[in-house]
């Protein structure tokens, strides 16, 4: 290596990032880099390459995740690794970087609670990122709203900012284990599918034409009731659409079904 420092351009994704890591620490070994802090993770090419620095692209390796997986579960705990997964998940471009750099400090340090750490950048910004996608996570277990279809099927849309669906399914999976259902992501174009009495999985690259939905006679029915509830309860005087919009954001409202009757 000649340059001062290396970025690892790696996948989006929770493998990708762990690959990233997993090849950081080797690269660092092999080339006897000083610091962790000569070595970055990037999602995508930079739109000006830096000087004095190398760009390795890395390619997704489930065996090299798992790796790290199970060292961060036994390291630094199962909560900890949980929490970084939900930071792998979020939309922050800096999130393979600052996970990355958690990781190291968190297996320095043998601290269990490094992401109480916020006096580090890093930290702070792993923080961030997985605050952001569990509370979309939180909202998503409130708000989803399922339909019954012809078929028996309970199917639910929703629109996610976070790839936070695979937090969203085991939820839905222990209360509803007795039923088929579906909860669709249109922003990503995944779905979450839980065949009844078994173990629920994502699937993507499939075909889907919303519009070829039909809804049950009693779906309609139970939605005429849902809205007259609705209507029946509100207090028109102590209406305060600020204090609404704070509790339910109108971004979550479209898939709704009190919203769009």
């Amino acid at each position: 290596m000649t340059g001062n420092e290396t970025v690892l351009i790696c996948e989006d994704s929770a493998e990708g990032i762990l690959t990233g890591i997993y090849d950081a620490y080797r690269i660092k070994k092999d080339n006897m880099i000083k610091s962790h802090d000569l070595i970055h993770l990037a999602l995508g090419e930079p739109y000006t390459a830096r000087l004095f620095t190398d760009y390795i692209h890395v390619e997704t390796d489930f065996d090299k995740a798992a790796k790290v997986s199970d060292t961060i579960k036994k390291q630094l705990g199962g909560q900890t690794y949980y929490d970084l997964c939900l930071a792998m998940a979020s939309c922050f471009e800096e999130k393979a970087d600052a996970v990355y750099h958690t990781v190291v400090i968190g297996l320095k340090e043998h601290d269990r609670n490094v992401l109480d750490r916020l006096g580090n950048d890093y930290v702070q910004s792993a923080f961030k990122c997985y605050r952001a996608a569990g509370s979309e996570t939180n909202r998503y277990i409130e708000f989803i709203r399922f339909s019954e279809l012809e078929n028996g099927i309970l199917y639910a849309k929703i629109n996610t900012k976070h790839h936070v669906l695979p937090f969203v399914m085991p939820h839905f999976s222990d209360r509803l284990p007795a039923d088929d259902f579906v909860i669709y992501d249109e922003a990503v174009g995944i779905f979450g599918l839980h065949p009844r009495f078994k173990q629920w999985y994502i699937a993507q690259g499939m075909e889907f034409d919303e519009g070829s939905i039909r809804y049950s006679a009693a779906e309609y029915e139970y939605r005429e009731l849902f809205k007259r509830f609705c209507e029946s309860i509100a207090i028109e005087s102590r209406i305060n659409e600020k204090l609404q919009q704070s509790m339910l954001p109108l971004r979550f409202r479209p898939e709704m079904t009190e919203f769009s009757l």
